[in-house]
């Protein structure tokens, strides 16, 4: 019989439904539960492409005489840490004091009060590599809470008392010595032999790619730049890549960019899909154009929902099985291809007989440009095709509010930049439906399901990811409804989310009450809510009348410690103070009558403006863009209004003086 999950809109929660364990979704029944029966509960966090989770779940969750242990002496809670990471966000927190490291899937022992006493991550059935077996874990548990449970209470309370007392870094200015010094902490820590920073396992790291282009087109840095396209070239060229349809995995388990964790995930994609286009326009490269196609056709093929949102993942998975849909072995090749054009490939993809992955396979890597591009195009759509004949890996179609607001903003960017209306269209859709479905009663849920919302609110992130996605959009369409929609979500989440002096917590003043509120402002695979907060705040600044200008700097100076020192982990932080340092460049274009096609005005500005800067164009005075007030043609043609911060060139009416000003 299916257990209490069989009625959950999460994807992950519904892969665990039929376990033997008698599962709870995170309610005050399940810990109310607890305290009736004076057990300790056993918190399990993963999310739905988890390739651990799945192994954990076959070897323990599926087998009757765990399930039955644990549901003899334990009350049994899932959660999806994509659904709740507030939730996830405070137990991790527990994980990492206790154990130096994270990771999912995430095990917890709680009070019934709902404090951690003993947490970890991945358990095997049986002991192995110095880990106990999970079975072991349940009957030391359980010994510890019925001999000696007092003690183990007030550990757990001390234990959620430290986590509670975690203070911010100090306040400091952030300065361009500031962000020069961050930018010489990363060029430290760079890898000149493969690109990305540090060792393995090595995850894309977008958000700082970002923030070092915008550093370069600020300072003329051509460190700055060649950190960018050196990491941004060896992601492309390597099987972290998939060389067939485009996308990228979640990350390489090695430091060469070669054997991918083969989830795909929406916020990775969107998150480099913004890149590329970025580097796309800024150096002209035909491999960053490609990749930044390929990449936004791969969120439109394979992500997108019927509701026009986009799902969160492809499973690590196929049939239980890491890598099956997409290693290839030399003799496969050669069963779709002929044999000359199976040799030419197997050269050009790195596909040895001793292989690069498991049992003889090999990931698809594109280390040199082909010396037939014809040729490689062809083989590409065979293998293609053969490759989505193999079993597929499951997808997680959760529409995530800001994973959804990051491909809105990607979408939105890279279409105008690269001239492609239908990703401004796509975004457009996902922005109608994240404002349709996910606002119920004026505020923010966190997620859908085949248009379903979910219960859990919104957290900061949401918020500020879906602002930045409509400013974005804004921008790129000239729609003043979604400046609007962008500035309403800005002031629900100053109401609700904002603390003092600048800093910001992950939950509503309103949201359920966890062991304490999280605030963590480091980016970690997306953007910290807080930084994501500083980024829309600065746009809408510009945007609008000013008034969120004070809040953005207030907010930049509470990470002002953090950039200096830990820049890899506060790159969306960099994004923002590089366009507050730059301005922000503010481009408005005041057209004549409506243009179907795009003027060239406005294309230059597309082209040639910085990552950060704002570019509106419309009628003079057009109603809801404040951008364009009082700014009218100049003798009767279109005319372009460049400013830095509150100084303002003269207008200019030729692309080419506009090209002058932007460079």
């Amino acid at each position: 019989m299916p257990n209490r999950l069989a009625q959950a809109t999460s994807p992950y929660l519904l892969q665990h439904a039929d376990n033997p364990i008698d599962w709870q979704p995170w309610s005050a029944e399940a810990f109310a539960e607890a305290r009736r029966r004076d057990v300790p509960v056993l918190l399990s966090v993963g999310y739905a492409a988890c390739h651990w989770c799945h192994v954990m779940a076959h070897e323990s969750f599926e087998d009757a005489a765990t399930a039955e242990q644990v549901n003899r002496d334990f009350v049994a809670i899932k959660v999806d840490r994509e659904e709740r990471p507030d939730v996830d966000a405070v137990y991790m927190a527990a994980v990492q004091a206790m154990t130096g490291q994270g990771g999912w899937p995430m095990t917890c022992f709680l009070t019934p009060d709902g404090e951690p006493f003993h947490c970890g991550t991945y358990y095997p059935p049986t002991p192995r590599h110095g880990m106990p077996g999970f079975r072991q874990l349940l009957d030391a548990v359980t010994t510890a809470w019925t001999r000696d449970g007092e003690r183990v209470r007030t550990g757990a309370a001390e234990i959620a008392r430290s986590l509670a007392s975690v203070e911010l870094p100090a306040p400091a200015a952030v300065s361009p010595e500031v962000l020069a010094e961050a930018v010489a902490t990363l060029a430290r820590e760079f890898d000149d032999v493969r690109g990305g920073f540090g060792g393995a396992p090595k995850f894309p790291p977008s958000m700082v790619l970002e923030a070092l282009l915008r550093h370069h087109e600020r300072t003329g840095s051509a460190q700055a730049l060649a950190l960018v396209v050196r990491t941004g070239e060896a992601m492309a060229r390597g099987g972290i890549h998939d060389q067939l349809v485009g996308g990228f995995a979640r990350y390489s388990v090695d430091a060469g960019w070669v054997v991918p964790h083969f989830e795909k995930m929406l916020y990775d994609n969107a998150l480099l899909l913004r890149v590329y286009a970025h580097l796309a326009r800024r150096t002209g490269s035909a491999l960053f154009t490609r990749v930044a196609r390929d990449t936004a056709e791969f969120l439109l093929r394979d992500l997108r929902t019927p509701e026009g949102g986009f799902a969160s993942a492809l499973d690590a998975d196929t049939d239980g099985t890491e890598g099956l849909t997409y290693a290839w072995t030399p003799a496969q090749l050669a069963e779709v291809l002929t044999p000359e054009d199976a040799t030419w490939a197997a050269q050009l993809l790195e596909v040895t007989e001793a292989g690069t992955f498991e049992h003889g396979s090999s990931t698809l890597q594109l280390r040199r440009d082909p010396d037939d591009p014809q040729r490689w195009q062809r083989i590409r759509t065979v293998l293609a095709a053969s490759r989505s004949l193999r079993p597929q890996p499951a997808r997680d179609d959760k529409v995530v509010t800001a994973w959804n607001g990051l491909a809105v903003q990607s979408l939105a960017e890279a279409g105008a930049a690269l001239d492609q209306p239908e990703w401004v269209a796509a975004a457009g859709e996902c922005a109608d439906l994240l404002l349709g479905l996910h606002r119920v009663d004026g505020r923010l849920r966190r997620s859908s399901r085949d248009g379903v919302v979910g219960a859990a609110a919104g957290v900061l992130d949401d918020h500020a990811c879906l602002a930045e996605g409509l400013l974005a959009l804004h921008q790129a369409t000239g729609d003043p409804a979604r400046l609007t929609a962008a500035v309403e979500l800005l002031d629900l989440a100053v109401a609700h989310f904002a603390g003092p002096d600048g800093t910001w917590f992950d939950t509503a003043d309103d949201a359920e009450a966890l062991l304490h509120r999280p605030r963590d402002i480091t980016d970690n695979a997306t953007p910290s809510g807080a930084a994501a907060m500083a980024n829309a705040l600065l746009t809408a600044s510009v945007l609008t009348d000013g008034r969120h200008r004070d809040r953005a700097e207030e907010t930049l100076r509470v990470a002002g410690g953090l950039l200096p020192r830990h820049a890899r982990f506060a790159g969306h932080w960099l994004t923002a103070a590089e366009a507050m340092a730059a301005g922000p460049l503010q481009v408005a274009i005041a057209l004549g009558t409506p243009d179907p096609g795009v003027p060239e005005l406005l294309a230059r500005a597309r082209a040639l403006a910085p990552g950060g800067a704002v570019v509106v164009a419309g009628v003079p005075d057009a109603p809801g863009v404040p951008l364009l007030a009082d700014r009218p043609l100049v003798d009767g043609v279109p005319a372009a209004y460049v400013c830095r911060g509150f100084v303002c060139d003269r207008p200019v009416t030729s692309p080419d003086e506009l090209a002058g000003l932007l460079r």
